[in-house]
């Protein structure tokens, strides 16, 4: 939705219930809250007193929480008028609470007069949102520049593919779903999607169009030639988070199930046919259609994620030592979900004295991490768990050939295996005087204490 849509959908609503339209002021905290702006910045940009604002904002949310039947706050706006915008624009009379609505897309989409010239020709543009699935961000931390790489890849270079991968833990997901909070008006359709329990091709396309407001052709091919000149036509962003749920156990990073095998085809439709939107993929592990060795000729760019090394994601823990914060999470390679788990266990049973916990000089693997750390290693290859198991032996980094000297593999099943290591996020690269190996580290005491036979 735009900011003009929201304005005259939230007015319609009002001028429904009350038979007056949104004033000035109330105008302006709706525009102001739909651009995730506080009641300071929208005071001093119409200078209003900070306090005023506030009162008409919370007047409006009272109003809108009466007619909606629901709460509505400052913080929950957003998201609420989106699911109810989408509702409305696939049955254009219904009914919100007790109040009937004749909600009418063509009005609340129409471009307005003064630009009639510049529209003749086209079509009113659809806007349709769709995260259901996305999670809801309540704190971001410092990812700024990846942000840009972001903005920078799908704005300025129509990127139509971008990977954003790496270990769980390092915020991918909280990553994009900010870009969507800082970019939705930015698109026709945002559409998110998650491959935790993932849907054959067919199922997914047929999703996709329905909630693009198109009737799906009987068969895939004609689905999808369906979908891509509707991306030639609006500008979509797709999100599919939990990637690697469509990859194969047990075998090398990336190999899909016989039963997700379309998505590869899919991928590669995207970047090979002339369309303006955007395919944002998330997950732990690359997938072979994100390696190109030349920018200037591929669509598709990788994003790829490490932990975050910054204080401020143990504030609200319950954590004491500040000064030693830094060195836990190093400890845990900056990552969100394992400091999560430790932070409990140092409430528990050291009364949130982290210094305490650090002065036992050990990794600790909570019960949780090993839950984790176990499906990761079971979903290795065999070659990939000799390799682990061989290289978690080691607390430095070792060459390549030092490593293989160890293992009774050959030249083509190790080198498949570190490389596929390296796209799980498992094993990183040194590039020093030689070029190093180095399994992660809290994996690695993993491994040494609850792998090894």
């Amino acid at each position: 939705m735009t900011v003009d849509e929201v304005v005259k959908f939230v007015d319609q609503m009002v001028f429904e219930k009350t038979g007056k339209h949104l004033d000035d002021i109330q105008t302006a905290v709706v525009e102001g809250t739909w651009k995730r702006e506080t009641y300071d910045h929208i005071a001093r940009e119409y200078n209003l007193s900070s306090s005023h604002v506030g009162d008409v904002g919370s007047e409006l949310w009272q109003l809108l929480s009466e007619i909606l039947h629901e709460d509505i706050k400052k913080t929950n706006f957003c998201s609420t008028l989106e699911r109810i915008y989408i509702k409305s624009s696939q049955m254009p009379n219904i009914y919100i609470g007790n109040n009937h609505f004749n909600f009418n897309s063509q009005t609340l989409n129409q471009p307005n007069k003064e630009d009639d010239k510049s529209n003749i020709n086209t079509e009113s543009k659809l806007s349709s949102y769709d995260l259901t699935l996305a999670p809801e961000i309540i704190k971001f931390y410092q990812r700024g520049t990846e942000l840009q790489k972001l903005s920078d890849w799908i704005f300025k270079q129509n990127t139509r593919l971008i990977s954003v991968s790496g270990l769980y833990g390092t915020g991918k997901t909280t990553l994009v779903k900010r870009f969507i909070d800082l970019n939705l008006q930015k698109f026709a359709v945002v559409i998110w999607r998650s491959l935790k329990y993932p849907q054959s091709l067919d199922l997914f396309v047929t999703d996709l169009l329905n909630i693009c407001q198109e009737q799906p052709q009987p068969t895939l091919d004609k689905q999808l030639k369906q979908l891509l000149d509707f991306f030639a036509n609006q500008k979509c962003l797709i999100i599919l988070d939990d990637l690697q749920n469509i990859f194969i156990p047990g075998k090398f990073a990336g190999q899909y199930k016989v039963e997700y095998q379309d998505y590869q085809n899919f991928f590669n439709m995207l970047t090979e046919v002339k369309h303006q939107s955007h395919v944002i993929v998330i997950g732990q592990e690359k997938c072979s259609e994100m390696e190109c060795l030349d920018d200037e000729l591929c669509l598709i760019r990788s994003l790829e994620l490490s932990g975050l090394y910054d204080i401020n994601i143990l504030q609200n823990r319950g954590l004491k030592n500040e000064d030693h914060w830094l060195q836990l999470i190093d400890l845990y390679a900056g990552n969100f979900i394992d400091l999560k788990s430790v932070s409990i266990l140092i409430n528990k049973n050291y009364d949130g004295q982290v210094a305490d916990f650090l002065s036992e000089n050990t990794l600790h693997i909570t019960n949780q991490m090993q839950s984790r750390f176990q499906q990761i290693f079971k979903h290795l290859s065999s070659q990939e768990q000799e390799i682990v198991l061989h290289l978690s032996k080691f607390e430095i980094p070792i060459t390549r050939e030092y490593l293989r000297e160890g293992l009774n593999l050959s030249v083509v099943d190790f080198n498949n295996g570190l490389q596929s290591l390296q796209e799980r996020y498992l094993v990183t690269k040194i590039k020093n005087d030689k070029i190093l190996f180095q399994l992660s580290s809290v994996f690695r005491e993993y491994v040494r204490n609850y792998c090894q036979n």
